[in-house]
């Protein structure tokens, strides 16, 4: 009879719940749902699609990268279209307005050319792997347990953004910095097409 040896596994790791309103620098990914809109400016496979309901939304993935929770995993949905009316995707608009805010340094109340252009993206890949300062809250599973969620994006009028984030000079970017840095690290300037559904 053959026998399996477990003593040499590691031990289980704690999951305990991260405390609501911890700030924590996240890295988000879509999990592709392979939903496709061309109307809607819904490309690349991004996009889910709810068969029962009929709502479309981004599943997303959050890995905290550092501090005492690095590593540790949350999920969330970013609503882009429901049947029952427009509040589920304009929270989903909002959201991601205030990602592209925390992770481009651009100040919520800036309407300057460059902090317009930074809150522009070309399609969903250019939210997929983004890294922005987000705020922990809980919501229940399919099994009434809670579990953390990341449902906001932190910006620079904050008073912890520059701390958390490790902007440059302990401070936040202004709009101008934080675009040419934008495009310093990603070998290009944000594009100025908007699609339709970030009309």
């Amino acid at each position: 009879m053959t026998y399996f040896d477990f003593n040499s596994a590691s031990e289980q790791t704690s999951f305990d719940l991260i405390p609501k309103g911890t700030l924590l620098r996240v890295r988000m990914t879509i999990r592709p749902g392979g939903f496709d809109d061309v109307t809607q400016g819904w490309t690349g496979g991004y996009a889910t699609r709810n068969d029962n309901t009929g709502s479309v939304y981004l599943n997303c993935e959050f890995v905290v990268m550092e501090g005492e929770y690095a590593r540790r995993k949350m999920w969330s949905l970013i609503g882009l279209f429901s049947p029952k009316g427009p509040e589920w995707a304009n929270m989903g608009r909002t959201f991601i307005k205030a990602i592209l805010n925390s992770a481009r340094g651009i100040h919520p109340g800036d309407n300057s050319p460059a902090a317009q252009n930074a809150r522009r993206i070309g399609g969903f890949a250019d939210l997929d792997g983004i890294e922005f300062l987000g705020k922990v809250d809980w919501e229940k599973d399919q099994n009434g347990q809670d579990k953390s969620v990341i449902k906001a994006a932190i910006t620079p009028d904050h008073k912890d953004y520059a701390a958390t984030m490790g902007a440059p000079g302990g401070a936040a970017t202004t709009s101008a910095t934080s675009t040419s840095s934008y495009a310093q690290a990603t070998g290009r300037a944000p594009t100025p097409s908007r699609p339709s559904w970030a009309q």
